[in-house]
């Protein structure tokens, strides 16, 4: 199966391609390349994926049930179903639909979290409230989730509005990849921030996977 585009898991997701795994893991499209090179990495030929487009980011209202019709769809094939999402803005009603349906759901408040650590991330969160993220996705994806959505591209002076009260952007790196680490720089620079690269790796997303 060819390696699926940024934009393909943005407006798409990615379809289920069985291999005859006992768990299928329903993840954010946004999370699709790590979860894939993690399964590849460790051998984890037990692990199933599918993935939600990851441009329900910018509606979090369509989460809760875009991924109770994909439990509902795929539940008679699988032992077990795990979901790869956090909260992402769902207010509390991703984890309770995830309860109600008694499938199991990746802990933390969103990805910046869990891919830090949660631990790590909770113990410095309230010195980084004006702090903006992104992960590896979210550089390669900063004009489809950032500067479209927010006009950026067709009014720039909504720049100080939307970030004024922001002072530092954090690149979450996944990968050591210098041309992704030039880019992040360049879009903090485009918001005016200042810059910090911190190297992440999967963090709990790993470990997470791994005791499946």
């Amino acid at each position: 199966m060819p390696r699926p585009t940024d934009s393909q898991l943005t407006e798409d997701g990615l379809p289920l391609a069985r291999t005859g795994g006992q768990v299928l893991l329903i993840a954010c499209g946004a999370l699709a390349r790590e979860i894939l090179d993690l399964k590849r990495l460790n051998g984890w030929t037990h692990l199933d994926l599918t993935c939600l487009p990851a441009k329900l980011h910018l509606y979090p209202e369509k989460i809760t049930r875009a991924v109770r019709d994909t439990v509902a769809r795929h539940r008679d094939a699988y032992d077990t179903i795990f979901v790869v999402y956090a909260d992402c803005g769902t207010g509390g009603l991703l984890q309770a639909a995830c309860a109600e349906m008694g499938v199991d759901m990746v802990e933390g408040p969103h990805c910046y979290s869990f891919f830090e650590g949660n631990q790590e991330f909770e113990r410095h969160s309230e010195s980084e409230i004006t702090t903006f993220y992104l992960t590896d996705f979210l550089v390669r994806q900063f004009d489809a989730f950032i500067v479209k959505p927010m006009g950026l591209d067709r009014h720039p002076g909504l720049r100080d509005m939307y970030f004024g009260n922001y002072e530092k952007l954090v690149y979450q790196a996944q990968t050591d990849d210098p041309e992704l680490t030039k880019k992040a720089r360049a879009c903090a620079e485009r918001l005016g921030l200042s810059f910090e690269r911190r190297f992440t790796g999967y963090g709990d997303l790993a470990g997470t996977l791994a005791r499946l």
